[in-house]
């Protein structure tokens, strides 16, 4: 079987109309976009790649007992938190949606295929990655309001480990609402062997998403770029707030900065995974400073928010208020993930 742990970049654009309130009558076209860490998204098929570890672990005689009726459970949970990002306000489902951990494109055409998604008619842009544990990033879009322009894939080189393999950086250059817009799909390198010691990766990981960016609006002046992602690391952490280069203020962020709305939940207690009873935001949407702009008739920020339903949370237990896993100490739970899925809307008064 193929392993690609499926953090599926969950990317949602959702356009619909609506109000900002009861005195401003002023109509707005609404676009939602998200990143959801799927958490191992695998098929129950032996891939020959002798290269990837996780093989033995998701097939039916592997340790997890992976079998259809597991993987079909999986793709049904994914699917429908998928189709709910963003609905108390589009009531649709998102329109470009960043995933991680996903194993090959068939695992992601599984998912966009369940009746959850299959109404709302979702593109994929994939890449295979060289990372070892066989984990891919991707990118689905609805593809009657998102034009795809170009994608491509990125590797991250690490000149002092030679021989690493981590997750490809996906780019994709896309069309929403006529507006160009670009989407960079992240999954850095885990904390594994601590976090200090494993930093360095990370603001490699960093170096180059910044670096894209960098070429990116080289080219195009102004250009509209979300970055998103599993960082493996905070907001605060010097990946992000350094590297990145990153301002949690909306009302002073530099023309070389990314705005990142994830650091007020951040400070404020708010998480997207947890671990030994605290709580990390790894998942985060940093967006360029053209996202934040004053003209009205052109897509900009409107808020961001982390995806918290009751049903993605364990209710009991030693993990009680924890995401909800599909295992928790090799017990098969039937859960979500181990991450909460982010996202953000994009507003523009309508003409």
């Amino acid at each position: 079987m193929k392993h690609y742990s499926l953090i599926i970049l969950l990317v949602i654009f959702s356009i619909s109309t609506f109000n900002l309130t009861a005195q401003n009558q002023k109509s707005y076209d609404l676009a939602t976009i998200g990143f959801y860490n799927l958490e191992n998204l695998f098929d129950t098929i032996v891939d020959p790649d002798p290269n990837k570890i996780l093989q033995d672990e998701f097939t039916p005689k592997g340790k997890n007992m992976w079998n259809s009726e597991r993987y079909l459970k999986k793709i049904d949970n994914m699917s429908h938190v998928i189709s709910q990002l963003g609905s108390d306000l589009s009531k649709t489902a998102p329109m470009i949606v960043g995933v991680s951990e996903v194993e090959n494109e068939a695992v992601i055409r599984d998912l966009i295929n369940h009746p959850n998604l299959k109404k709302y008619n979702y593109g994929i842009v994939h890449y295979e990655s060289p990372d070892r544990r066989g984990i891919d990033v991707a990118l689905i879009y609805r593809k009657d309001f998102v034009k795809i322009i170009n994608s491509q894939s990125r590797r991250l080189y690490y000149s002092k480990k030679p021989n690493f393999r981590t997750r490809d950086q996906l780019v994709v250059h896309a069309k929403l609402g006529g507006e160009s817009i670009y989407i960079q799909v992240n999954h850095w390198p885990s904390r594994r062997g601590g976090e200090k010691r494993s930093s360095p990766l990370r603001e490699a990981a960093a170096g180059l998403a910044r670096s894209i960016s960098d070429s990116i609006r080289a080219i195009e002046p102004g250009a509209k770029i979300i970055i998103m992602g599993d960082l493996n690391d905070d907001p605060t952490n010097k990946s992000v707030k350094k590297v990145i280069n990153t301002s949690a203020d909306i009302n002073n962020v530099a023309e070389n900065q990314f705005f990142n709305p994830m650091e007020k939940f951040y400070k404020a207690g708010n998480g997207t995974g947890a671990y030994n009873d605290t709580w990390n935001l790894f998942d985060q949407l940093m967006l360029s400073p053209s996202l934040i702009n004053k003209d009205a008739q052109k897509w900009k920020y409107y808020k961001a928010e982390i995806f918290k339903d009751p049903e993605l949370i364990q209710q009991s237990g030693r993990f009680k208020n924890y995401p909800k896993r599909t295992f928790a100490g090799g017990a098969w739970l039937g859960g979500y993930s181990d991450h909460f899925p982010v996202f953000l809307y994009l507003i523009k008064e309508k003409k």
